[in-house]
């Protein structure tokens, strides 16, 4: 059964007597613990979708069930229970707070869920055993990157959402990010979604949803993706 489903999926904007739909009829599936990218070029929509699928927008029309549930009849208490218990977020942008070290910003998020992870075990599994108490303007961007997983990591989140995770990072501390998060699919049983317009890293996914002028235009399984280390781009 399929953890996440969009179903007939609408998002539209209203501006005077036009109508736009950023979403237009959207429909995919993502299995249990898969790791999913939504590729596409900006303006495709798919951050729209990452954004409905986090629980931080709503469609306009449609389906969205997650395990079963249909959140977008939820209400906006519903909707934040959803995104503090079962979401996290990883940006292109990593969005730590600059007075916090990194063990701070990861607490951040442990802090408002039951059953959390210990925030420096959370931080030792990204490979930033040295740097727990440093604050951000003391890390490499890859290092602050690894800081903003590891706070997203924190909280045990059933989804995993990551909108263009590597867009600012070089080719080998983005490959060291994918790692982080292909393991958290492969070892932790995370659902991972990735939305990104760098077609070269898809084949590291079980499933490639691709988006065209705002509709899933095809979807490729994956039935044995590729390993990271042999990963080019």
């Amino acid at each position: 059964m399929a953890y996440i489903e969009m179903v007939h999926s609408f998002k539209r904007y209203h501006m005077g007597s036009t109508t736009i739909a950023v979403n237009n009829d959207v429909n995919f599936s993502i299995e249990q613990g898969e790791l999913a990218i939504i590729l596409g070029a900006s303006g495709t929509g798919k951050s729209t979708v990452l954004n409905i699928l986090g629980g931080m927008d709503t469609n306009s029309e449609g389906q969205v069930i997650i395990n079963g549930k249909d959140i977008s009849n939820y209400t906006a208490h519903q909707l934040t229970d959803y995104r503090r218990t079962d979401i996290s977020f990883v940006f292109q942008f990593h969005n730590l707070v600059a007075n916090l070290t990194a063990k701070e910003n990861v607490e951040l998020a442990s802090e408002i869920v039951k059953d959390a992870q210990n925030p420096p075990q959370a931080l030792i599994d990204v490979g930033l055993q040295d740097r727990i108490n440093n604050f951000p303007a003391q890390l490499s961007g890859g290092e602050q990157q690894r800081v903003a997983i590891a706070r997203a990591v924190a909280k045990n989140p059933k989804i995993l959402l990551c909108d263009e995770p590597t867009g600012a990072l070089d080719y080998n501390t983005g490959k060291q990010v994918l790692q982080i998060l292909q393991d958290q699919s492969r070892k932790k049983g995370a659902n991972v979604v990735i939305v990104t317009h760098n077609s070269a890293i898809a084949p590291i996914a079980d499933r490639v949803i691709h988006m065209h002028d705002a509709r899933v235009k095809s979807i490729e399984v994956n039935e044995h993706p590729m390993d990271i280390k042999d990963l080019e781009w």
